[in-house]
């Protein structure tokens, strides 16, 4: 099961990538993936209600989130770019994500997104990216793309960079809400190749 609730708050299964505005009590989270500390990737409130006591929560080493976090140490995984991890099986590369003509998400911050292999599928969640080298590295079956602009690459970026990486699925996402008009996804997948199935799952 894939969910996009809103901005880059994804669910897939019992894995969640940077809850942002979930309301319900659902407590059911295995491992959280958290992108950087901007407050719509990283939301105490939400994290709160997924969590239950055997939630691994991943993060980057960025004081910001470690001051707020309240799990216990075993249960915190700080991450760094470039580097392969391992939780429960489930193996994951994090990737640099950060901007090239603008200072929102600068390189040096160490932000990320997560190349995931679950279930002999490898999801690349992106984070607040521009278009940048290291992405076009990647190879996966899904990939989660901003296409909002201003704090991101914009939704012409995004679908030059998804016929790159030419996944077999993609999901615009960081758009309709805070930045970005809901008519960009629509405006996106009429840019990405035919042969790549582009999935609007963003409430």
């Amino acid at each position: 099961m894939i969910e996009v609730n809103t901005q880059s708050s994804i669910r897939i299964d019992n894995i969640y990538f940077d809850p942002y505005l979930i309301k319900d009590e659902k407590h059911d989270a295995k491992i959280i993936f958290i992108t950087h500390s901007h407050y719509d990737h990283f939301d105490i409130k939400s994290i709160n209600n997924v969590r239950n006591d055997d939630t691994y929560i991943v993060v980057p080493d960025d004081k910001d989130i470690l001051d707020e976090l309240d799990f216990s140490e075993d249960k915190i995984l700080i991450v760094k770019p470039n580097n392969k991890y391992d939780l429960f099986g489930i193996s994951f590369d994090t990737v640099p994500a950060y901007n090239i003509n603008k200072s929102f998400h600068k390189k040096e911050y160490e932000w990320v997104g997560y190349v995931l292999n679950y279930n002999n599928i490898i999801y690349y969640v992106m984070g607040d990216t521009d278009s940048i080298d290291e992405a076009r590295e990647v190879k996966c079956d899904y990939l989660f793309i901003p296409i909002g602009g201003y704090y991101t690459m914009d939704y012409k970026e995004a679908s030059e960079l998804t016929n790159f990486i030419h996944p077999k699925n993609v999901c615009p996402i960081h758009y309709g809400s805070i930045v970005g008009l809901k008519s960009f996804g629509d405006m996106f997948s009429k840019l990405v190749d035919n042969d790549i199935e582009v999935n609007l799952l963003l409430k």
